[in-house]
């Protein structure tokens, strides 16, 4: 992982969560903006775990409610978005990353793909709803994985074959 931090994605971010506690006459705490420029670092979708790690790595010793509180202002913000993949499964995710895919997340054993589909993209973003503002979207596709479909037919083979030797 590249510890340089993304200036691309953190200061538009950081100007945004500024506005938007401003607004709301929050404080604007290093703690908070420290939390935000570490998740501006992460490729990809992360967990509260991964992130806590992150930060210890770097000495900044926080506690789990303070990056929970955090996660949620950021949501409020539209600058996370929260996904949750399967009842046992969240994770978090830049909503300008979160914008550019969609997720194929296997049934079976919980792994998530990343989809870009751009024409897909555009579609849902042009398409009209009566009575609702398009804001943002986000589509997950459940199914069965390549590793998970292989392994079935694996166990389905040998039961035919002990099935085949029984008789």
């Amino acid at each position: 992982m590249d510890n340089a931090v993304d200036t691309y994605a953190f200061e538009p971010a950081k100007e945004s969560f500024a506005r938007f506690l401003t607004e709301r006459g929050m404080r604007k705490t290093t703690e908070r903006f420290t939390i935000l420029e570490h998740i501006c670092r992460i490729r990809g979708h992360f967990d509260v775990e991964m992130l806590l790690r992150q930060l210890d790595e770097a000495h900044f010793h926080v506690s789990r409610a303070s990056i929970y509180n955090t996660l949620e202002l950021l949501m409020d913000a539209r600058i996370v978005v929260r996904h949750q993949f399967s009842s046992q499964l969240v994770q978090y995710e830049l909503q300008a990353a979160a914008a550019t895919h969609h997720h194929a997340i296997c049934s079976y054993c919980g792994a998530v793909q990343e989809v870009k589909d751009d024409r897909l993209t555009r579609e849902l973003a042009h398409r009209r709803i009566p009575k609702f503002t398009y804001d943002c979207h986000s589509l997950y596709i459940y199914g069965m994985c390549s590793k998970c479909k292989f392994r079935m037919r694996m166990s389905q083979r040998k039961a035919a074959e002990a099935a085949k030797g029984k008789r």
